[in-house]
């Protein structure tokens, strides 16, 4: 009887960890979704940004031309399902 109360513990503590690894989405889904958003977005659509993705820590990299590009490249970035950190090494460059 101890040992089926256990077990019946375990699989209630257990079934939500099942779950969220079921619920993960993928680094290339993550990319490409950061992608478009990014390019369908008035300020930062005609901007060369590059996205990496591993295990939902995106990398931003790539020039812009002011900070209010910057920051919005990482405000998308962060509403992307999935991204669990940005990092942004966008760089400023009014050229």
């Amino acid at each position: 009887m101890r040992f089926l109360s256990l077990a019946a513990v375990l699989a209630l503590l257990l079934t939500p960890l099942v779950a969220q690894k079921q619920a993960q989405v993928s680094d290339d889904t993550i990319v490409d979704q950061v992608r478009v958003k990014l390019i369908n977005d008035p300020d930062t659509g005609g901007q060369k940004i590059d996205v990496d993705s591993h295990n939902g820590a995106v990398t931003i990299s790539g020039k812009v031309r002011s900070d209010k590009q910057r920051a919005k490249a990482e405000k998308l970035t962060k509403r992307v399902k999935g991204v669990v950190s940005v990092d942004n090494k966008l760089v400023v460059s009014p050229d």
